[in-house]
């Protein structure tokens, strides 16, 4: 990993992973600093010995989650909402999605997507007004 951000939590990790390598500092220190098992500290020393200071990220870090919707998608429902379904709310245009373009997203998903692109439901139901007495 070349570049490696490391944050907040990651950086005191390092910095005792090499007081520990330089003899600063037991193992059994390390563990109780960073509030980890023994065993997790021989594990992350060898691991720190073989990779280097990719140890300390999170292996996730930087790769996209399965459940992401396609960014093809995306701009396809946005560039739709903008023109053809312009003017409609959120509900009513993933129902117009799914039964015309094929596009199958929850409302919410729906409703995200087009909020992060600025574009905002068109006027929304007014509430009921309270009686007036004569």
């Amino acid at each position: 990993m070349k570049g490696l951000m490391l944050s907040q939590k990651e950086q005191p990790r390092l910095e005792t992973l090499n007081r520990v390598l330089e003899g600063q500092l037991r193992a059994s220190e390390e563990a109780m600093v960073l509030g980890v098992s023994e065993r997790h500290t021989w594990r992350m020393l060898a691991a720190y010995r073989k990779q280097g200071s990719a140890t300390v990220a999170h292996g996730n870090r930087g790769r996209r989650p399965a459940n992401a919707t396609v960014t093809e998608i995306v701009r396809q429902m946005i560039e739709l909402a903008r023109t053809r379904y312009g003017g409609v709310n959120y509900t009513h245009l993933t129902e117009l999605l799914e039964e015309r373009e094929g596009i199958d997203l929850s409302r919410s998903t729906v409703r995200t997507i087009v909020l992060s692109a600025g574009i905002t439901s068109p006027r929304q139901r007014q509430p009921p007004r309270h009686r007036v007495r004569r």
